[in-house]
């Protein structure tokens, strides 16, 4: 009869909590039982454990009573993430390996027939979440989870390519921390260089208003609405956008790490680039906001400190789309279930596009719009009122003549826009500490510094076009990212005025 303990740990939503993995080995009727509130997966892991530890030609305890609890019991578990920490239970129980050499390291990993360690999904926003709640712990992960969570600064990883690798250093007298086997060895992963976004603004022809308010949106954290003709270059706009925003700090490049892996997206060779997520109109409210049991994050946590497009806008469901209204204006997201709830980051950049009527000709030149204004109307309507004031920047994008299209020169460079508005940015920072969308409250009439010709011209067309109070905020919020770009101290009329020109494609 043995008792032994292993800790690993579970992960519900960016926080990793804890889990003891309890082995206990007695007498009785052959038996294995697993219990601790664990998933369908995770109770698989019986007959991935013994199978491995057969094919290892390890011993297992097949006459007796095998009783594995995952504590703490109401909280669920789910991946394979626990088939390494049962597999090292029963060993330890069953006195193959020394269960005191154990003790301060945490394990996961899936295991496969054969002994050998799968990848586990979540590993570094695992390591991150220990980095954050300072526990000093160290981690034995698979190949490739173990590159991930050693990213982290200041982590103690270790990497185990098979069970036996991790057998050799826990039995008795063996390596420990200097094992010197191709199968065992610690990690030190520097982050790698950031490279630059790979597509570029110059692709673009034309379109100098388009690409003035994706400079405006870029520089202050401002979200975006095109709307235009089919063919007319939305799409290829937003998807160069991401190419504009100033290269994130080390801080914001692990917050998107971490949340790619937890859903698995997480590559090395995109570390440090800003996430551009597309996800296609069909697409429902879960898996926009997030959401499943356990919650898992949605799109727009997985474009954290990064873009999120929705293209042909209108197309979404309805509450696929109302669901956006409270993120676009907290930068997180609650996911709330009746056993447990969830909170993931999701400061993103929305960036829309639509066409401006069924057809998508309305008011194009070279075609004619078939549509009615009742279906105009019912059309552009799919986007509510709450959801349209909730976006700062909206702007026409015209279809271009031929002429144009064919010998008019590449556009500027997204280098060159992206260190205007990285200048923008950083003027608002010194400032006031963060990006001017982000503002609240009296932080907007302490740093806005509206001068008095502009405060009179905003408050008379406020009342005119009937703009609510948080319209009126966000044009303000605006108006302060162009007067940056200009490098002035106060926000001035002409900065008001071209700021009041982007919310006036509102459906009327």
């Amino acid at each position: 009869m043995g008792l032994s303990l292993v800790q690993s740990r579970a992960l519900l939503g960016l926080q990793a909590t804890q889990v003891t993995v309890e082995v206990h080995l007695a007498n009785g009727l052959p038996s294995f039982t697993l219990v601790g509130l664990a998933e369908v997966e995770v109770k698989e892991a019986r007959e991935r454990v013994r199978c491995a530890i057969q094919n290892s030609h390890l011993q297992f305890p097949n006459n007796q009573r095998i009783t594995v609890n995952l504590a703490p019991a109401d909280l669920p578990k789910d991946s394979g993430r626990f088939d390494l920490p049962i597999a090292l239970g029963i060993l330890a129980a069953s006195g193959q390996i020394d269960a005191a050499q154990l003790a301060g390291y945490e394990f996961a990993g899936e295991l496969s027939l054969s002994g050998a360690l799968r990848p586990v999904r979540g590993a570094l926003a695992t390591a991150l979440a220990l980095h954050v709640s300072k526990i000093d712990t160290r981690l034995v992960l698979p190949a490739g989870s173990a590159e991930e969570a050693a990213l982290v600064p200041g982590s103690e990883v270790y990497r185990a390519r098979h069970l036996l690798d991790v057998v050799r250093q826990f039995t008795p007298g063996g390596a420990g921390d200097g094992g010197s086997d191709d199968g065992w060895s610690r990690v030190h992963q520097a982050a790698p260089a950031i490279s630059a976004q790979g597509l570029d603004m110059a692709d673009v022809k034309g379109q100098a208003a388009a690409k003035r308010s994706l400079e405006i949106a870029a520089a202050g954290g401002h979200s975006l609405l095109l709307m235009g003709p089919p063919g007319s270059g939305k799409s290829m706009l937003a998807q160069r956008f991401a190419g504009l925003l100033p290269a994130m700090t080390s801080e914001e490049a692990l917050q998107s790490a971490a949340i790619g892996s937890l859903s698995g997206r997480f590559s090395i060779n995109n570390w440090g680039q800003r996430p551009t997520c597309s996800p296609h109109h069909t697409a429902s409210a879960a898996a926009l906001v997030g959401g499943g049991a356990p919650p898992r994050p949605g799109e727009i946590s997985l474009a954290h400190y990064g873009v999120l497009f929705l293209d042909e806008m209108p197309e979404f469901p309805r509450a696929a789309l109302e669901a956006l209204r409270e993120p676009l204006e907290t930068g997180c997201i609650t996911i709330a279930r009746a056993a447990q709830s969830a909170e993931f980051p999701a400061r993103f950049q929305l960036v829309g596009a639509m066409n401006p009527c069924p057809c998508g000709y309305l008011g194009s030149p070279g075609h004619s719009c078939r549509c009615t204004p009742d279906q105009v109307h019912r059309y552009q309507s799919r986007l509510s009122g709450p959801l349209m004031d909730r976006i700062d920047l909206h702007v026409e994008v015209p279809a271009l003549p031929h002429g144009e299209l064919l010998n008019a020169p590449a556009g500027e460079p997204s280098a060159s826009i992206r260190q205007r508005c990285g200048a923008a940015r950083e003027h608002a920072m010194q400032r006031q500490g963060k990006t001017n969308v982000a503002l609240q409250g009296q932080e907007i009439d302490r740093h806005v510094l509206l001068d008095d010709a502009a405060s009179k011209f905003l408050g008379m067309a406020a009342a005119r076009l009937g703009w609510s109070a948080r319209g009126i905020h966000r044009t303000l919020k605006v108006a302060r990212t162009i007067a940056d770009l200009a490098g002035a101290h106060t926000t001035q009329v002409t900065h008001v005025a071209e700021a009041m020109q982007y919310r006036r494609t509102q459906a009327k």
